[in-house]
């Protein structure tokens, strides 16, 4: 038998209600949510975040970065905490749900547990960790990379923001003295369990409502550039051209038919060009493109990237042009705990929930714990696979199913 948690009607529709509040912190006029790390709108969400903890009879701290915890202490004696919850920062003009939902429904879950069973044996916190998708600042997961000892103040020094405000500058500014910084790293959590809108149209295409994720993909990002030479458009034979547009799609169009041929889970994406001179009647003579390669296995990855930049590399020698590839990316994949998705699928039958494994393609801060500690990452459907868009949208039913699953889960780790 799983745990039986009765809602009032009120509590029902708490989860819709608490998107639609968090939103307000940096609400756009298209509807969406623009809250950067630092800004006033993440500081002021955060603030609202730690006084409805408070509420619930958490204990809440923020630590030396930013990330803020609501702990419900354990009874036992065993010191190690069961961490649970997503980020709190968006994109610019993104949706409300893409980690946020993760928050609340981290919240609660907690909350829940607590009015139903009392305290539990191991501690849990609920975490709103202070940055994860890099808008703001050119780095990710600065919250979850921090707690686990990867970052720290050295690796922001000397970053800026597009308006030139310096990492540490706005850092101070929100309260988060860098003069005062004690290292976040944290070395009594136990497990961590991440829920989190799916992004994508997975599980809504397949009638699922729950998405077990097995592995959360490696990503490599490149810059490219090919130099041929710039011609006269009419006076320049074909045969005697160093056209870098050319060049550039003939390898688009390899790369892209050798992702599909080598593995279905394989996907590669060219999603910026510089063209110069970029005009009209010249031909190219330079070609800059971003080059985005994930997969959940790194002897994929590798095997992909050698192919490609090898059979390239000597194309460009053989067509006098130079191809040039800088590598500013390359995080690996993570596979999640497999004894808590069994966990996870035992619950779901139970509970009647149709549910399914699946690949995540996007990077989450699960991957940040994935190599710390077991770590679980959930996916609720997103309508139509729309995200980072105010158009992003999970219905009340499908959040409430994934509270559910969340708190059994948090209920046989804990209590």
């Amino acid at each position: 038998m799983g745990i039986q948690i009765e809602k009032s009607i009120n509590e029902k529709d708490e989860v819709a209600s608490m998107i639609e509040w968090l939103a307000s912190f940096g609400a756009t006029e298209s509807d969406g949510v623009t809250r950067l790390l630092y800004s006033k709108e993440w500081m002021s969400a955060q603030q609202a975040m730690k006084a409805e903890m408070e509420k619930e009879n958490l204990i809440t701290y923020f630590d030396s970065v930013g990330n803020l915890f609501g702990r419900l202490e354990g009874t036992g004696p065993s010191g190690e905490t069961i961490l649970t919850g997503s980020h709190i920062d968006t994109v610019k003009d993104g949706g409300k749900y893409d980690g946020a939902y993760g928050v609340v429904a981290s919240f609660l879950a907690v909350k829940r547990l607590y009015k139903a069973y009392g305290k539990p044996r191991k501690t849990i916190e609920v975490v709103s960790f202070c940055e994860e998708e890099g808008s703001r600042f050119p780095l990710t997961f600065w919250g979850s990379r921090n707690i686990k000892g990867v970052y720290g103040l050295e690796h922001v020094r000397d970053l800026k923001d597009a308006e030139g405000i310096p990492f540490l500058e706005a850092m101070k500014k929100s309260g988060f003295e860098p003069e005062a910084y004690i290292t976040p790293v944290r070395d009594d959590i136990e497990r961590f369990v991440e829920i989190h809108i799916e992004q994508g149209m997975v599980l809504e295409k397949n009638g699922n409502t729950i998405g077990v994720v097995s592995h959360i993909v490696g990503q490599r990002r490149y810059t490219v550039k090919i130099i041929g030479e710039s011609d006269h458009a009419g006076t320049t034979p074909m045969s005697y051209r160093k056209d870098a547009v050319g060049f550039a799609s003939e390898f688009i169009s390899f790369l892209t038919k050798k992702a599909k041929d080598m593995d279905p889970g394989l996907v590669a994406t060219v999603g910026r060009m510089d063209v110069k001179p970029n005009v009209p009647n010249v031909i190219a003579g330079e070609v800059e493109f971003s080059l985005d390669i994930r997969h959940y296995e790194e002897v994929v990855l590798e095997r992909f990237c050698q192919e490609i930049f090898s059979n390239f590399d000597s194309l460009a020698k053989e067509a006098e042009m130079k191809l040039e590839v800088s590598q500013w990316m390359d995080v690996k994949p993570v596979a999640m705990d497999w004894e808590m998705n069994r966990l996870v699928r035992k619950i779901a039958e139970d509970k009647n929930i149709p549910y399914q494994d699946m690949v995540s393609g996007a990077g989450h801060d699960a991957q940040v714990f994935g190599s710390y500690c077991p770590t679980c990452l959930l996916f609720v459907p997103s309508k139509g696979g729309i995200s980072h868009s105010p158009k992003e949208f999970t219905s009340v039913a499908d959040m409430e199913k994934g509270i559910d699953v969340l708190s059994e889960i948090l209920y046989k780790l804990a209590y």
